[in-house]
């Protein structure tokens, strides 16, 4: 049996090891999960990382969940149209942005959770609104700006619950999963 493995797609400003990254690597690894961080960092072009995160899963055995915020979840989300992973947890993902080549991405995951500032002055709140509406996503709107920093003990939590229900063989039905939470 091989291990799940979570994988990280950073911000386009920010690093594979931020905050937010650490904080969660330490609730993959305690659902002992293999934790993986992108650095694509100074990479701007958002269908390359696509393509690298594509790769980078190739080498993995087992399940696979992608992790993105902002640019990175843009990236994890159109990545997942081939990967396929379970989950997709998704934190002020880069919607309804120009620059970017796919402006409604189809996400694949059995499980799929966003996260979104209110008061993110980047990514446009409606965007991200409409494509959890129309995808069915778990999400979550929380006093905070676009790096969502203010809540990383709260992302923690909520980390936690959605990798259990990534992880749980019951919770292969679609219908399980929990609509938005204001």
């Amino acid at each position: 049996m091989h291990t799940p493995t979570v994988i990280f797609a950073h911000g386009r400003e920010s690093g594979p090891w931020g905050t937010k990254i650490r904080a969660l690597s330490k609730i993959a690894e305690k659902h002992g999960c293999k934790v993986i961080s992108r650095d694509d960092h100074g990479n701007f072009d958002p269908e390359l990382r696509v393509s690298r995160l594509i790769e980078e899963v190739e080498s993995v055995e087992g399940t696979v969940i992608l992790v993105g915020s902002s640019m990175g979840g843009y990236v994890a989300t159109v990545a997942s149209q081939v990967v396929r992973p379970a989950g997709l947890f998704l934190m002020a993902p880069a919607f309804g942005l120009p620059g970017y080549e796919k402006q409604d991405p189809q996400p694949i995951a059995r499980e799929l959770t966003i996260v979104h500032g209110w008061d993110d002055d980047l990514v446009p709140f409606d965007a991200v609104l409409n494509f959890a509406r129309k995808h069915e996503a778990m999400m979550h709107l929380v006093p905070a700006r676009h790096a969502l920093l203010e809540q990383v003990s709260w992302l923690a939590q909520i980390f936690d619950l959605f990798l259990g229900r990534c992880l749980d063989n019951a919770g292969l039905n679609l219908k399980n999963r929990l609509l938005a939470s204001f």
